[in-house]
């Protein structure tokens, strides 16, 4: 599973912004430059990260975005959910009692699935940005699984 660029870049500006946003707006130039992220793209994502309240804008001379709340306030499942990036791992919309086959019925391991996206949001929940900028992610094991000849081999 691979989350898209869309969730991941809000976050990596987001990161950005709670870093430089005390001392002043800070224009999404300077962020499409640091975090090498384009332009219009960031425009995009602030646009719904601003109607979700995440950030602010500041208009005029000298001004950019603020962060609406504090970073310790601010967790990685708010950034995905304001630019509608969904966290699940199942095909199926979670709500409906359909499933994802063509008789409408749920796969074998629907359950599977599911049980894993709600890992996934419970994991980005109980992030704040201020974890991810003081470095108190526990990133546990390098294993990275590869389609090459040291498939299930550790790296580091």
């Amino acid at each position: 599973m691979k989350l898209s660029t869309k969730g991941r870049y809000a976050v990596m500006a987001m990161v950005d912004l709670a870093l430089y946003a005390d001392e002043r707006p800070v224009s999404l130039a300077e962020i499409a430059d640091r975090q090498e992220i384009s332009l219009s793209y960031l425009e995009q994502l602030f646009a719904k990260l601003r109607r979700e309240n995440l950030v602010a804008s500041v208009r005029g001379p000298g001004g950019g975005y603020k962060m609406s709340k504090k970073a310790s306030e601010t967790m990685i499942s708010e950034i995905f959910q304001a630019v509608e990036e969904p966290i699940r791992a199942t095909a199926c919309t979670p709500t409906s009692p359909q499933g994802c086959r063509s008789d409408k019925s749920r796969c074998i391991t629907h359950d599977l699935w599911l049980g894993l996206s709600n890992h996934i949001y419970s994991y980005l929940n109980s992030v704040s940005l201020a974890d991810v900028i003081e470095r108190r992610i526990e990133p546990g094991s390098a294993l990275f699984l590869s389609s090459g000849p040291n498939d299930g081999v550790a790296a580091e």
